[in-house]
């Protein structure tokens, strides 16, 4: 019998982060054993290093890009059940523990996904989880069907594993995946299961956060990239700057918000498209290398 769970972490310059995460896998209390497969995504910092030290597997995707980097670890992988994690998340002793059972109770459970929670960041990012989340349980429990998962949380069965579209950025590895599990089976949600992780992209700022990380590179991004069958707009900025770049995030946020609600009025139907993608050039200039969260 081969490994029980193969826990597959995407890296991008996660130095900072990567040893927390793999400390609390390896302290799983799971029947069956758990492999941990680091994907070096492009690292220039001592990530892959640190990883390898601390005894996880370290695989190479060069293909800028979570879902890229998500397929490259399932692939090398040989665990039962494939497990989505994240390089600045933590995990509960028992959160393992917690998948195994769910997927034993039940052989039509295809899917197991929990919540997130940020343990750190501004105040109303932690409210934010909490009311997302709990409209997502909500809705569990009036419907039986999952709306929305984090990839930070998410676990399959490796003969129901869809696999990842590697066109598409942020939202590919979460609505696209959970599009896909369910086709294939019973998705269950565990709202007593979370991650537990960093809240280091909220210190952008709410407007930043939600007009161009949810509105523009998540939501818009995942249609438009999945309409199109290829990547008409990249994934958001790499969140790796210091907490003095803080104050910079703001502005930007605050600028995109303003003209992402000006260009529908203000400009005539053919200057919309060239002043929206100007936007995004700007602010990815502002950011440097993008492709994580």
């Amino acid at each position: 019998m081969g490994v029980r769970f193969s826990v597959v972490i995407p890296c991008f310059n996660e130095a900072d982060y990567i040893a927390a995460t793999i400390a609390s896998l390896r302290a799983q209390r799971v029947v069956g054993g758990c492999e941990i497969i680091v994907v070096d995504n492009n690292c220039t910092d001592a990530t892959a290093a640190i990883a390898r030290n601390l005894g996880a597997t370290v695989v190479m995707e060069h293909e800028r890009g979570v879902c890229a980097a998500r397929q490259r670890g399932a692939q090398a992988s040989r665990g039962q059940i494939i497990v989505s994690a994240d390089a600045d998340t933590t995990y509960p002793p028992d959160w393992l523990d917690k998948i195994h059972r769910a997927f034993a109770a039940d052989n039509r459970v295809v899917g197991v996904v929990g919540p997130c929670r940020y343990k750190d960041g501004p105040h109303w990012g932690r409210l934010y989880a909490r009311l997302l989340f709990g409209l997502v349980g909500l809705a569990y429990r009036l419907t039986g069907r999952v709306f929305y998962v984090t990839a930070t949380n998410i676990a399959m069965r490796r003969d129901h594993f869809p696999g990842y579209d590697t066109k598409l950025t942020q939202g590919g590895d979460e609505l696209d995946l959970l599009r896909r599990l369910r086709r294939q089976g019973r998705v269950v949600y565990d709202r007593s299961n979370p991650s537990h992780s960093s809240g280091r992209r909220l210190t952008r700022g709410l407007v930043y956060n939600m007009f161009v990380t949810l509105l523009v590179h998540y939501l818009l991004a995942y249609l438009l990239n999945r309409l199109f069958g290829r990547r008409v707009l990249g994934s958001a900025p790499a969140f790796r700057t210091s907490r003095a770049a803080t104050r910079h995030w703001r502005i930007i946020g605050s600028v995109a918000a303003a003209a992402l609600l000006a260009i529908p009025s203000a400009a005539p139907a053919g200057q919309v498209s060239d002043t929206y993608h100007s936007l995004l050039r700007h602010i990815r200039l502002s950011a440097g290398q993008d492709g994580h969260r």
